[in-house]
């Protein structure tokens, strides 16, 4: 068993709550830039007085409508300005914020209203009220549902500021003094990989000490001169955490709740630092390689980035002529990735799943590294970052201060201190099966090193065992296989079984390229890999990448034979959860008879 402590640098008291920092800000920099709001013509500011007056305004509604201390309010929207206004206002009378991915189905918002016994819902699209209104007659504490953006009618911000216009400003004090570090600020359930979502409880010291530790390492990128775009779900707990940190520390913060032209909004609101998840660096680092290759610069791009990468492997004392070649590069390359950011990028945050090494050294080789951590929705976000001053790619870094990690005898990662939630709601046995003494047991295996570096080395429910007794941890082969790019997701598959094998998919994004480059004109739409499937060229190259992965394993370990699938996983399909984790046994069912042809025939033949 091995554990290590990071001594706490700033401890929560028990009178802090979040929606304090909105208005000492507004009081102490009143004409301070706290939010830019995209409009038509460009991204408009909001200062820290405005900001404050917006979130009264809101939290008056709030009381005029009954909502009590306690009380669970419901989130159902996209990241936009408008959820952080809602979310700060449930926080200043005492409520709970009840985030909802907008993407949930149905059934997901059902149990999650229904659970958590919210007393109102504030719903972005008309989609998500007719939802809500087939609910009502299951949702007995349900008694107000406000809509942001309505077809007819007021929004719901401006409605809830009507609402409490005439509720003394001292009423809102009075309502904001008692809350305090204990209380519950929000109810995240989990995405649910497997079975039905939990709701994590987490108190306003479990954010307030994630954020105040997470503000002070991460000090060069979240300050009053930084900027943040904010396009992750804000019903993630990192987007929320972020989401806190930016106004804690005065970062200016923009929101953007449509993705699909989010290189566009980076260069036109020119972000200091970036939050995402390495699905998002993957398509940034493939799609600059598939552009490079079909300009014919294909082979500077490669040389770019082996320079990159090997640069950032050689740190801190690069050689001589290496720093002269990573000096071209810079100018030829590296210097228009960055711009492609808006120019101002300094960093990036990158949670949710595992980075990879490569990807790593090479946005670090270019300038821009990315710091990866590793937490969950029940430690508050993360609970080990890499720092600017503490970075060992191939980690998930160090604890954050006031923090413990420990391994125990069968490799599980335990995590300990005021970031980790106070159970699950409504499930004490639940609560009681992963906390004990003190230790959140994460089900997810690692290993600590002599510095404190932690290292993912796989899931406890997740693990592999072949027919042979071979235990092995998917991650490391599927995390490998991703970096490809024309990888969109994979699953290693084997439970039982005499081998290891894959279900891979294509990325849609990279097809019609790859076509092009290798004359495989499609029927219909090119980016649709079904006419691919059993493409000699393809298979070739998949295999080339599966060999690659392989090199990371054992040769027991190994794939030893693969399927490509006519379909990507997506979140609309069900395979993947809104953070874009692989949903194991909704693949294994929907892709069952896939996963039996891969065992019909012995391994070495074709997949």
């Amino acid at each position: 068993m091995r554990e290590y402590v990071e001594p706490a640098v700033d401890e929560v008291t028990d009178g802090e709550s979040l929606s304090d920092a909105v208005f000492q800000n507004a009081e102490h920099h009143p004409d301070a830039v706290s939010f830019l709001i995209k409009n038509g013509s460009g991204w408009a500011p909001l200062t820290a007085r405005e900001f404050a007056e917006r979130v009264s305004g809101v939290s008056r509604g709030l009381i005029a409508e009954g909502v009590e201390h306690g009380d669970r309010v419901a989130v159902l929207s996209r990241t936009r300005f408008e959820w952080t206004v809602i979310d700060y206002a449930i926080a200043a009378v005492g409520g709970t914020t009840v985030p909802i991915y907008q993407t949930s189905s149905d059934e997901q918002i059902d149990w999650i209203l229904c659970d958590s016994g919210a007393v109102a819902v504030v719903v972005e699209s008309d989609e998500h009220r007719d939802t809500v209104t087939a609910l009502r007659e299951r949702l007995p504490a349900l008694r107000h549902v406000w809509q942001v953006e309505p077809t007819s009618g007021t929004p719901a911000v401006e409605h809830l500021t009507s609402r409490g216009a005439d509720v003394p400003a001292g009423e809102l004090d009075r309502r904001r003094e008692r809350v305090g570090a204990e209380d519950l600020a929000t109810l995240i359930y989990t995405s649910g990989t497997t079975g039905r979502p939990k709701g994590c409880e987490l108190t306003h010291r479990n954010l307030l000490t994630e954020l105040k530790t997470a503000t002070v390492v991460f000090d060069n990128m979240m300050n009053a001169d930084s900027s943040l775009l904010l396009f992750l779900p804000l019903a993630h707990v990192l987007a929320k955490v972020i989401q806190c940190g930016g106004v804690y520390t005065r970062t200016t913060i923009g929101h953007v709740s449509d993705t699909a032209n989010l290189l566009d909004d980076l260069a036109a609101f020119r972000p200091s630092f970036v939050l995402s998840v390495p699905r998002v660096f993957e398509k940034v680092f493939n799609g600059a390689q598939q552009k490079a290759h079909a300009a014919g610069k294909g082979r500077i791009f490669d040389l770019a980035a082996s320079t990159a990468e090997e640069w950032s492997r050689e740190q801190p004392s690069p050689g001589l002529v290496l720093k002269a070649r990573h000096a071209l590069f810079d100018k030829l390359v590296y210097g228009r990735l960055r711009g492609a950011l808006g120019g101002r990028c300094i960093a990036a945050v990158s949670g949710g799943a595992p980075l990879g090494e490569r990807l790593g050294h090479f946005f670090r080789g270019i300038g821009l590294p990315i710091y990866e951590g590793y937490g969950l929705t029940e430690t508050s976000g993360g609970a080990t970052v890499n720092t600017p001053e503490h970075q060992r790619i191939g980690t998930v870094g160090r604890p954050l201060a006031g923090s413990r990690v420990r391994i125990s005898d069968e490799g599980e990662i335990l995590l300990g201190g005021d970031l980790v939630f106070r159970g699950y709601w409504n499930n004490p046995d639940a609560t009681a099966e992963t906390m004990s003494e003190g230790w959140f047991h994460t089900g997810d295996l690692g290993e600590l090193d002599d510095d404190g570096y932690l290292r993912i080395t796989g899931r406890k429910k997740e693990l592999i065992v072949t027919a042979g007794g071979k235990n092995v941890a998917p991650a490391v082969l599927e995390d490998r296989l991703r970096a490809h790019p024309l990888i969109s997701q994979c699953m290693v598959v084997g439970d039982g079984q005499p081998f290891i094998a894959a279900l891979i998919t294509l990325d849609p994004e990279a097809l019609p390229g790859w076509r092009e480059q290798h004359d495989k004109p499609a029927s219909g739409d090119p980016a649709d890999p079904g006419d691919l499937v059993d493409d000699p060229t393809l298979r070739e190259e998949i295999q080339a990448a599966v060999d690659e992965a392989n090199k990371a394993v054992s040769h027991a370990e190994g794939i030893k034979k693969f399927r490509v699938l006519p379909v990507d996983f997506t979140e609309s399909g069900g395979e993947l959860t809104p953070t874009l984790k692989l949903k194991r046994a909704v693949v294994s069912k929907s892709f069952a008879e896939d996963i039996a042809e891969l065992y019909r025939s012995p391994a070495g033949s074709r997949g």
